[in-house]
């Protein structure tokens, strides 16, 4: 008897696009996606809200892609999206049907318009129909045109956990058409960024800097820096998933999650009244001063830190932090065993040790974690008063 172990290498190429009002005529950055000499079927999903703010969106739609040779438009699904898509029961289904009664295969394209949770449900239909069917992403948020939307993941929420379903899959294409972006509520276009500050924190302590002298023009969303920020923090995050050794998470460290092991629960605690971003900049702020009560990060840039989330008005602090389960603990820290199943075993969570520099580590001190969500709490409640 023998063993026999073959090695499959993969390629995957991934297109990030970054443009303004891409179903224009005279745009060619949609156009350029399809194969040349190829026929080519396209099926649309708009999240509903989109279509309440653009109004004529569906026609520019049809008027672009039906002057287009060898592409056919064979149907526009508009559906809702929110959090609360990523707990449907019916939602994928909803998602898979039109790819089967519009005769969609493998060589045919999805154009999914909307934010990150309703790029998740549709993501997932488009990487399980077929076994995969390509797709393309048209993210519509702050938050999902500077970090889930340029990444290779999609999921929906089971069990009461954060995406415990899903799927790694490459999009063919990511169009981050910035005219989307000036639609959301301004706070939250603000929060959006917090994934920006997220990914300066751990790869690029210029770009922090860079976030830092530039808060006040952030804060009052001035087109020119809100772009650049969106934009840098995108290619930081593909750049990351493309050339950092590990696209699919095999191993057990994943340094975009930075502050993510307490996020994903506060959202859950919540019911997600708190939203992704919210929470983030909470796990932002708790992972950070615990870096630097622990030694590891000076004093002054864990400061640097919370002053830059609160100039952002994103929250340092929220009240399900002290949550407790029957035997008085934290119920957040259920958060970090959750974590580790996700990793695949081993806990993993980055730590600073200065700003663009993360390191892991496999263990956390509950009590002194607890310390610095006393502190965040005086904090907050002082801000407040």
């Amino acid at each position: 008897m023998a063993d026999h172990d073959f090695d499959i290498p993969l390629v995957f190429r991934h297109r990030i696009r970054f443009t303004r009002d891409a179903f224009a005529p005279e745009n060619p950055v949609v156009s350029g996606l399809f194969e040349a000499g190829r026929r080519s079927k396209v099926i649309v999903y708009v999240e509903s809200e989109i279509v309440r703010l653009f109004p004529d969106l569906k026609e520019q739609i049809r008027g672009y892609l039906g002057a287009l040779e060898d592409v056919t438009l064979t149907e526009i699904v508009e559906m809702p999206g929110g959090e609360a898509c990523k707990v449907s029961k019916t939602q994928i289904m909803d998602g898979i049907g039109p790819i089967e009664r519009n005769g969609i295969d493998r060589h045919s394209y999805l154009f999914c318009i909307g934010g990150g949770a309703f790029l998740d449900v549709i993501g997932l239909a488009a990487a399980t129909a077929h076994r995969g069917v390509r797709l393309v992403r048209f993210p519509t948020t702050t938050l999902a045109q500077d970090d889930s939307g340029v990444g290779v993941k999609n999921g929906i929420n089971a069990f009461g956990k954060k995406n415990f379903i899903g799927t790694f899959a490459v999009p063919y294409a990511v169009v981050n058409d910035f005219r989307f972006l000036y639609t959301q509520p301004d706070d939250a276009c603000r929060n959006g960024l917090v994934e920006a500050v997220k990914v300066a924190l751990v790869k690029d302590g210029a770009f922090f800097d860079w976030i830092e002298e530039h808060l006040r023009e952030l804060w009052n969303l001035e087109p020119a820096f809100l772009e650049e920020a969106v934009e840098r923090s995108a290619i930081l995050h593909a750049r990351h998933i493309a050339l950092g050794g590990d696209p699919f998470e095999t191993g057990n460290s994943r340094p975009l999650d930075f502050g993510h092991w307490s996020a994903h629960k506060l959202e859950q605690l919540t019911d997600f009244e708190l939203s992704h971003a919210e929470a983030v900049s909470v796990g932002v702020a708790l992972d950070t001063l615990y870096s630097a009560r622990s030694g590891w990060l000076e004093a002054k840039h864990a400061e640097r830190v919370i002053a830059v989330l609160r100039g952002l008005g994103t929250p340092v602090w929220h009240p399900a932090l002290e949550l407790r389960d029957g035997n008085g603990k934290r119920r957040v820290f259920n958060g970090l065993e959750e974590f580790r199943e996700h990793l695949g075993g081993e806990l993993t969570v980055l730590m600073l040790r200065g700003v663009g520099e993360g390191f892991d580590v496999h263990e956390l001190d509950e009590a002194l974690l607890e310390s610095c969500m006393d502190e965040l709490k005086k904090r907050a409640v002082t801000a407040a008063a």
